[in-house]
């Protein structure tokens, strides 16, 4: 007896066009792109201090706290790197936006170059993101609504993209694995120790230690 032939996965026009097949290939090397964002800041000449340090500081915790709210409502659904989805994530952080892991990088990262004094590289860095992740999400997306049809339609006109809005009417639950997540991210937190080391230790080489870590205040910006 001839097996059947398996019905091959339902392509929605939106994971099909240009956009989305180049957000897929990025997506699926996007583990090069912090070198980009985090490389060029601690090679180049900057002028950092305590006030810069500060700021960065602040953006990176607060990146992570998005992070971790993503991952401890989704778990490792969110974090593939393959085309097979098992459930839609809607509730949770996902009800006021439907990327807040890459929500939080933008902010992690952004934290790092205020760090490092390149300011100059801000604008770039930004656009780099911009650019760089709407060709991302338009892939996920094509991809989630090929899997998911209507019930991604309905989620994608309710919850925005990027800037995050108080979610209407009655919102899905679900259960939040925090301490999964706080595991899962330990290696992320590991490399933050790694980047801030490196980055001191650029300040400290470029003298500008000297202009905050001994006097405790900011005397440029």
């Amino acid at each position: 007896m001839t097996a059947p032939t398996p019905t091959p996965p339902k392509v929605s026009a939106a994971e099909q066009s240009i956009t989305a097949q180049i957000g897929g290939v990025l997506f699926r090397h996007r583990g090069w792109l912090p070198i980009v964002f985090l490389g060029i800041p601690l090679v180049m000449p900057g002028s950092t201090s305590l006030f810069r340090w500060e700021v960065g500081l602040a953006l990176i915790v607060i990146g992570e706290a998005i992070r971790l709210a993503g991952v401890a409502a989704a778990g490792p659904v969110t974090r593939r790197r393959s085309r097979n989805v098992q459930r839609l994530v809607t509730y949770g952080i996902f009800a006021w936006a439907r990327n807040p892991l890459y929500i939080g990088n933008f902010f992690i990262w952004m934290g790092f170059v205020a760090i490092s004094g390149v300011l100059w590289f801000l604008p770039i860095a930004v656009l780099l993101f911009a650019v760089e992740y709407e060709l991302i999400v338009r892939y996920e997306e094509g991809v989630l609504e090929s899997i998911f049809g209507r019930e991604y339609l309905e989620y994608k006109n309710r919850t925005p993209r990027w800037i995050p809005r108080i979610p209407r009417g009655e919102q899905a639950v679900g259960e939040y694995h925090w301490g999964e997540a706080f595991r899962s991210e330990i290696s992320t937190f590991l490399q933050y120790a790694v980047l801030l080391l490196a980055f001191w230790i650029k300040s400290q080489v470029m003298g500008d230690g000297a202009t905050f870590w001994s006097f405790g205040f900011v005397k440029r910006f």
